[in-house]
């Protein structure tokens, strides 16, 4: 799994006939697209200038509590109570992926209720048509539906609980932009248990939002990538104070 894993970020660094890539900028909001710019990062670094997250991702949390200070030993505490309360989707992805696709492959209905609940569960709002709306909620639930791939994207809980493609012991070096949205997975963490794993250049923690960031809050979460990537084509002045100036313009 790994093998092939890493073959895919290949072509993705060297894209056409080998050559070295140019300078990117990349915003890596969730869940795969995150995961492959950091694994992208061990093999690649020099092709990227930074990297633009919403959340840490799920292996920052296979640490060992005791060896945390008190303030990420209770987010963590936090993390993890929440996940045994709301992780039941997650167990059954990594556990059998291939029987519950078959399921939701075979009904509008089933297939509908798994992807809403998870909206449901990762807004801001318990009013899932104002925060995002039947056409997109509607339009994301028929891509799936009229591929068949609902498989394919839950396997890859399977594949990285057997083959982990980042560890708590992977570090990123570039600089890295966090936007944090209070409604996340896990809530906002502190500071320092992101700077374990991320070179920390940019920190704005949200007012409002949740998992699906970009698209329930558009506007903050844009005019963060923005001036966050400005931020690196500059020289001097204070990058998060200028990121807390723009989320007050909104």
């Amino acid at each position: 799994m790994r093998t092939a894993h890493l073959h895919v970020l290949g072509q993705w660094a060297f894209p056409l006939d080998g050559r070295a890539p140019s300078y990117h900028s990349i915003d890596a909001a969730k869940d795969r697209s995150r995961r492959n710019t950091r694994r992208l990062l061990n093999g690649h670094e020099e092709a990227v200038i930074g990297i633009h997250l919403t959340d840490l991702g799920w292996h920052v949390y296979n640490v060992e509590p005791s060896s945390l200070p008190k303030a990420e030993q209770k987010y963590l505490d936090t993390a993890r109570k929440q996940f045994m309360a709301d992780g039941a989707y997650a167990l059954v992805q990594r556990t059998r992926p291939r029987s519950l696709a078959a399921g939701l492959n075979d009904s509008p209905v089933g297939l509908a209720s798994w992807i809403v609940d998870r909206f449901h569960s990762w807004s801001d709002s318990g009013d899932l048509e104002s925060r995002f709306g039947k056409d997109d909620l509607l339009t994301n639930i028929m891509l799936y539906w009229v591929t068949q791939t609902i498989g394919s994207s839950i396997f890859t809980y399977y594949a990285e609980s057997r083959s982990p493609s980042l560890t708590a012991a992977d570090h990123v070096d570039r600089p890295v932009g966090l936007a944090l949205f209070p409604k996340d997975i896990g809530g906002i963490p502190p500071r320092r248990f992101a700077e374990r794993t991320l070179n920390v250049q940019g920190w704005t923690e949200m007012p409002r939002g949740g998992h699906f960031a970009a698209l329930e809050e558009p506007e903050l979460f844009t005019r963060d990538v923005v001036t966050f990537f400005r931020g690196l084509r500059t020289t001097g002045g204070d990058l998060n104070q200028e990121k807390s100036d723009a989320c007050a313009a909104l």
